[in-house]
């Protein structure tokens, strides 16, 4: 059995106290709930600490999203897409007015 391999492992420190962080492993084998060998976290965090957008992956529990309190199943399909949908996500919440 292997060890998980980092991907992606950075943080952002907005000026207005926000964080991006994006962190994902290649896993030697998919988690359960989950079709492919890759475990992460993507969240943006408030300055005043709350989770507002986040992206991940549990065992048992699959690939999904968070947007403030709802979540939802989330299709992931490459690391790349994550990423884009991650930050497409955050730029969505922006425009409404929610960031």
């Amino acid at each position: 059995m292997g060890i998980a391999q980092p991907v992606l492992s950075y943080r952002r420190d907005l000026p207005n106290g926000d964080i991006i962080q994006v962190v994902v492993w290649l896993l030697p084998a998919a988690l359960p709930g989950s079709a492919h060998p890759y475990k992460y976290r993507l969240h943006y965090q408030k300055a005043d600490g709350t989770d507002f957008i986040r992206f991940d992956n549990e065992r048992g529990k699959g690939d999904h999203r968070h947007t403030g309190d709802s979540e939802v199943d989330y299709r992931f399909t490459t690391v790349r897409q994550l990423v884009l949908d991650f930050y497409a996500a955050i730029t969505e919440a922006r425009r409404q007015g929610g960031l």
